[in-house]
């Protein structure tokens, strides 16, 4: 989704005037004066001071309920990881803006605050969509589901910030690495596939008969 040119010198000179003069100390009117648009121009474009500086995570969180809602059960798992480098892929082309907001956060509590917000939204929805996935309604599936949905959430902001720092030259093949290596944390058995019944099963009982006697009719039953 393309921004409109009001917006863009709205958010342009709303961080240079956050880096001059300080964000609390940066009015509406102020940015809207240094963008060269009037005061009803900035409330078309944002709701407030804040949203400049958080414009599009509702619209984010549409893009992952979006692509969470065509996946199948046997593709869910994909889809997560889709998702994930979906949110990655929006900071990147943001490019200097995501930076500038990384730093200016980094710097105002207020801010810092939302920002925690906004990541325990984006994981709830991680959550609620695998403890569906999971179709287990027991306290044992609940925090498996709340686990890998944090193990999600943070091996994104983890890729994240390294592309922010300038650490990282390939932040996507990395989120990509970094998500198989979550989903391996958390081996899936899917229902009917026999995983439950591999293996050997060993059965101890006592008898008053001698283990000779009982060896040979033990291995006819183990036997195919």
């Amino acid at each position: 989704m393309s921004k409109s040119p009001a917006r863009i010198r709205l958010a342009d000179a709303a961080f240079a005037l956050f880096d001059e003069r300080g964000y609390e100390q940066t009015t509406v009117d102020d940015i809207a004066e240094r963008a060269g648009v009037g005061r009803t121009t900035f409330f078309r474009n944002y709701r407030s001071k804040e949203a400049v500086i958080f414009p599009d995570h509702d619209r984010l969180l549409d893009l992952i309920r979006d692509r969470l809602a065509t996946s199948s059960h046997s593709t869910a798992l994909v889809a997560v990881s889709d998702a994930v480098r979906l949110v990655l892929l929006h900071y990147i082309d943001e490019g200097d803006l995501a930076r500038r907001r990384y730093g200016l956060t980094s710097k105002v509590p207020a801010l810092r605050d939302r920002e925690i917000a906004s990541v325990a939204r984006y994981q709830r929805l991680f959550r609620e969509f695998i403890a569906e996935w999971m179709g287990d309604p027991t306290a044992s599936a609940s925090l498996r589901a709340e686990l890998m949905a944090a193990a999600v959430v943070a091996a994104h902001n983890h890729v994240l910030r390294r592309w922010l720092r300038g650490e990282s030259r390939d932040p996507v093949a990395e989120v990509d690495e970094a998500m198989r290596e979550v989903l391996a944390l958390f081996p899936v058995r899917s229902p009917g596939d026999g995983s439950a019944e591999a293996g050997t099963t060993i059965v101890a009982f006592r008898s008053a008969r001698d283990l000779d006697a009982l060896l040979p009719e033990l291995r006819r039953l183990v036997e195919p």
